[in-house]
């Protein structure tokens, strides 16, 4: 099981992810798209990476907005896991 990270290795890795932000033990980002097809295509596209990696973000669709949240569940915490994932993440919006 991997083991959560301190709050300063937390605050040193969100410095690389613009728009990231912590919420309670997750990190968390919000993604605005032209309109309900595109943030559902989003969500298509994150699918591979994490199956890749077997570490899943929670997900909410909002019509044109998705929300990720990604977190450890099984750490009760924040991990490399976590991080790795948000960075998939945004890989995938440039």
């Amino acid at each position: 099981m991997p083991t959560t990270l301190s709050s300063a290795e937390i605050a040193d890795r969100l410095v690389s992810l613009p728009g990231w932000r912590l919420s309670g033990p997750a990190i968390v980002k919000e993604f605005t798209f032209a309109g309900f097809p595109e943030a559902v295509a989003f969500v298509g596209r994150l699918v591979a990476p994490a199956e890749s990696v077997d570490h899943h973000p929670d997900l909410a669709i909002h019509y044109r907005r998705v929300v990720v949240t990604f977190t450890t569940h099984s750490a009760g915490g924040l991990t490399t896991l976590d991080f790795e994932g948000a960075a998939a993440v945004e890989a995938l919006t440039r």
